[in-house]
């Protein structure tokens, strides 16, 4: 499901009604609400050492104090220090020679510092992109010999605020207990409910996440509560939160999603919107965290906190978003033969207001190697906004444009997804390589990539929602084949994950109570048990077979 922040623009741009066969898409819907971007930090990559360089004729010798440390200070420090999310430290000479030689390979790969967008596609904040020249001066220093050079020229540490990264929330909050997250088996989908107690409307410009379990917290979609039926579901199957992530309240989902600052994941850096922007939180809501987990290897224990920021004044300006293609790809044709090392998915869509473009990010899983986003303006070039060219399951952030974007009316924007499922693919889940199709597991796969607009006049911004809207609508009536197929792996998906055993069948205890009826009509035999057979008979009847 990151990308954080991207379900909300999802929620906005689907129709609700209008189309043929609603249970169907009311069905998909419910599981897209499931999914973002997130995740493992990456401690260490092994690769082939670089070949030795030698400092330029007549140059001085490089020294950490002179040419490494304000590199490392500045690019890494943030993250590669004391109750950061960073495995280890990067404070000290002594801290980066002990790992100099795997600082020069994984920043020579770009896997460090974790940041995807390449140069040239798009400016935007934050960015933590190494140059070249400082990739070379990194990779000279290691294989020259890692000297120190004078101590008193070292710079000065950056002044890191403590805690939380944006200063100190406005209101802090966290789950009211920890919840267990097994050592092995399939992803875990949990909605945990905190009360806000706010006794007027508020809004906000920012969330910080701070998981108590970051290698196995995947992702969060934020929704916010104004009926109590989340919480009223809250703990009735013994364990903290409730299971799936269909929800309850207005349309059977939970409350409304918080547009503009939808989710996290890990890597995703908390950030202020931009140009006074915010989103509502009502006053009496609870909200409620969708959390996805993946587990590590070993038992672990989740209890995520969070900090509100918070603006005095309603924004002027309203968001909506624009996700190419709609619902991460469900009724897109995503569909990867085993194999293919250049599978696309594309779709595009016309402005037809003039609108500003203030962030971007992408969710896709594992076989995704590129994604792209283009805008033509009318009688204009086609330029490139936005570009991945070697995607990391585990760094789904979303970028902020350094300045808003100006994207007039008539502009055409298109997106390009392209997934590897070859052997060469290092990152494939599947050894040897296996069709995946969409589907909720961090194994299966999704893709789509969302702008955060807002109309460049207010007064414009019905006609540009409605627009999104449309394009969504026409996305689902045109890919209903495709959509089909998707809705049957999306079930397969959702089944499996029942499965805790891991045995194959989904027997009547896996199941929660409110879903044995469903499961009754499946199970054809009325043994009590959904078999493989009777998996792939209810899978056909919908559209979806498993061919």
């Amino acid at each position: 499901m990151s990308l954080s922040g991207a379900i909300a623009e999802v929620e906005t741009s689907v129709p609700t009604g209008g189309l043929e066969d609603n249970g169907q898409v009311g069905a998909l819907m419910n599981q897209v609400r499931a999914v973002v971007v997130f995740l493992l930090m990456v401690s260490g990559v092994s690769a082939q050492p670089s070949a030795e360089l030698e400092p330029p004729a007549g140059s001085a010798e490089l020294t950490f104090a002179e040419h490494v440390a304000p590199i490392v200070f500045q690019r890494c420090a943030t993250c590669h220090r004391p109750g950061e999310p960073a495995p280890f430290s990067l404070l000290s000479y002594r801290d980066v020679r002990k790992r100099g030689r795997t600082i020069s390979r994984v920043v020579g790969k770009r896997l460090m510092p974790p940041w995807l967008p390449v140069e040239g596609h798009g400016e935007f904040a934050g960015n933590l992109r190494l140059s070249d020249d400082e990739i070379e001066t990194i990779q000279r220093w290691v294989e020259s010999g890692m000297a120190e050079g004078d101590a008193s020229l070292t710079p000065p540490l950056p002044e890191f605020l403590d805690g939380w990264q944006l200063g100190e929330p406005d209101l802090i909050v966290e789950m009211s207990e920890g919840f267990p997250v097994p050592a092995s088996g399939p992803d875990i989908y949990r909605n945990f409910v905190i009360p806000m107690g706010l006794d007027e409307d508020r809004w906000v410009t920012a969330i910080e996440v701070r998981p108590g379990a970051r290698s196995v917290l995947h992702h969060i979609i934020f929704s916010v509560d104004t009926t109590g039926s989340a919480a009223r579901q809250d703990g009735r199957d013994g364990q903290p939160g409730f299971s799936g992530m269909s929800g309850a309240g207005r349309r059977g989902n939970i409350g409304t999603s918080t547009a503009g600052l939808g989710g996290w994941a890990v890597g995703g850096m908390p950030r202020h919107l931009p140009m006074g922007l915010a989103f509502e939180l009502p006053q009496g809501s609870d909200l409620v965290l969708q959390s996805h987990f993946h587990p590590s290897g070993k038992p672990e224990v989740e209890r995520t906190q969070l900090g509100l920021y918070f603006t005095d004044q309603p924004p002027e300006r309203r968001m909506v978003g624009l996700q190419l293609p709609p619902m991460f790809g469900a009724a897109a044709g995503l569909d990867v033969p085993a194999g293919d090392a250049d599978f696309r998915l594309e779709d595009s869509f016309t402005l037809p207001v003039d609108a500003l473009a203030v962030t971007v990010g992408g969710h896709a899983h594992m076989i995704c190697r590129e994604m792209q986003v283009f805008a033509t303006p009318p009688g204009g070039e086609r330029r490139s906004i936005f570009y991945i060219d070697d995607w990391d399951f585990d760094w789904q952030n979303r970028y902020q444009y350094l300045e808003p974007l100006s994207l007039p009316a008539g502009t055409l924007i298109e997106t390009v997804i392209v997934y590897d499922n070859s052997a060469d693919n290092l990152d494939n889940p599947n050894d040897p390589p296996q069709r995946i199709r969409w589907g909720l597991q961090s194994t299966d796969e999704m893709g789509s990539v969302t702008l955060l607009l807002v109309a460049s006049e207010d007064s414009d911004h019905g006609e540009l929602r409605r627009a999104i809207r449309q394009h969504s609508a026409e996305h689902l009536r045109q890919g209903r084949a495709a959509g089909a197929r998707s809705l049957g792996a999306g079930i397969v998906s959702r089944l499996k994950m029942l499965d805790r055993n891991g045995d194959g069948r989904i027997e009547e205890h896996e199941v929660p109570r409110r879903y044995r009826r469903s499961m009754q009509r499946i199970d054809s035999n009325g043994d009590g048990v959904i078999d493989q057979a009777e998996l792939d008979a209810a899978v056909k009847q919908l559209g979806g077979g498993r061919r």
